[in-house]
């Protein structure tokens, strides 16, 4: 039996009810922020991914309306954990993801699952700086760590998943330059930084988006994040012309890199036309950083 879009949000004559995963995460508080600031109803799920049975309560209980997945495995401090604790992040990652996806499937609701787009990595095809980016048809080419791989895994079996909106997330940037988890807090912090051009997703103009998406009902696979790319430099130029003018930094080869890490990282650039078509005022990443993470947080003068 084929899945049936829910008609709260096509329809517009009933409330939302969002029920969220990842209450204690990053993106996952960010959206019951969201939430409250749209007056969008919301709970945050109590049940645990990997247990079908808490899930199937959850739905029953609470009766959504849409449904987002912010849950998942990322390893503290970073992705090197899950080399060590691989059935950890199967559990929730692939088992836990796609039972939520199931259940909602079976309940005709939509999901919207926050995922990654760091299963890529630039190689004779997308080359670096030749403005060729991957699209949301491509597989994942990049094996480089486990947590990786196992995104990759899921979101291919996700595609048989008609109801399921998948959202390839990179190197997730806030306005919040205190939090840990920022990419622009991360690598201000390290003692040397490579220097390489990424696609990245600035949560402060693509969370909102996010919403939208779900009241569209929109499914299938997204790149979600800014159009074009920005490099490790050109971030922490921004920083040291709108933050802090004494800051400086040192860079370090690829090569340099693996030598203090445990896993590879993903390096490339996403195509973004199809979510630009979809949301045209979105900003390409230089102008949403910005926009959006600089300027509100600017504290020297911009010649």
């Amino acid at each position: 039996m084929g899945f049936t879009f829910p008609s709260n949000g096509s329809t517009g004559s009933d409330p939302y009810k969002f029920l969220i995963y990842g209450r204690t995460g990053w993106i996952g508080g960010l959206l019951g922020k969201l939430c409250e600031s749209q007056s969008i109803e919301y709970i945050y799920g109590s049940g645990r991914l990997e247990n079908r049975q808490s899930l199937e309560l959850d739905l029953e209980t609470i009766k959504p309306t849409h449904v987002f997945n912010a849950a998942g495995v990322t390893g503290r401090p970073n992705v090197d954990w899950c080399e060590s604790h691989k059935v950890e992040t199967i559990r929730t990652n692939v088992v836990g993801t796609l039972n939520l996806a199931d259940v909602c499937r079976e309940r005709g609701l939509i999901l919207i699952n926050y995922a990654t787009g760091c299963i890529f990595e630039y190689d004779d095809v997308h080359q670096l700086g030749s403005g060729v980016g991957y699209i949301e048809e491509d597989i994942p080419n990049f094996i480089g760590s486990f947590y990786s791989k196992t995104k990759a895994m899921v979101e291919d079996l996700l595609r048989n998943y008609d109801n399921v909106c998948t959202l390839r997330v990179r190197m997730p940037i806030s306005s919040d330059l205190a939090n840990p988890r920022n990419f622009i807090t991360k690598i201000s912090r390290y003692e040397k930084v490579v220097d390489i051009p990424n696609s990245m997703t600035i949560l402060d103009e693509l969370l909102p988006i996010s919403i939208e998406m779900a009241k569209r009902n929109l499914t299938g696979i997204w790149n979600f994040t800014n159009p074009g790319v920005v490099s490790h430099n050109e971030i922490l130029e921004m920083y040291k012309i709108y933050i802090d003018p004494n800051f400086t930094w040192k860079n370090f080869t690829l090569e340099e890199q693996a030598k203090v890490i445990v896993a590879q990282r993903s390096n490339n650039e996403m195509d973004g036309g199809k979510l630009k078509r979809e949301f045209p005022e979105l900003l390409p990443i230089k102008e949403s950083l910005i926009h959006y993470v600089f300027k509100p947080n600017q504290k020297t003068p911009v010649a």
